[in-house]
């Protein structure tokens, strides 16, 4: 008799069965953010930006892409920074 999984092991089989959708999902935002910053629809590019980055995280964490990971890593740092900044200042 197998052992419940925990909840961690779930998560990995439920990014890994989602990856490719993520990734698509992770094109399209970056796309979207690109135009934002061509466009100069601040803050745009930070909101769309973090959800960017954050799939990136989950899956350099799931296939142990250290570099990319702490890349990606930084990219959220500065965009929560970013966010933060622009929520407090205002627009």
């Amino acid at each position: 008799m197998r052992a419940p999984m925990s909840s961690s092991d779930r998560l990995i089989h439920w990014l890994a069965a989602q990856e490719q959708r993520a990734k698509w999902f992770a094109l399209a935002l970056g796309i979207a953010s690109t135009i934002a910053i061509v466009q100069n629809w601040h803050p745009w590019p930070m909101i769309l930006g973090l959800p960017f980055c954050t799939i990136w995280i989950f899956y350099a964490w799931l296939h142990g892409e250290r570099q990319l990971k702490l890349i990606n890593l930084l990219f959220t740092a500065l965009y929560v920074y970013g966010i933060t900044r622009w929520l407090v200042l205002g627009a």
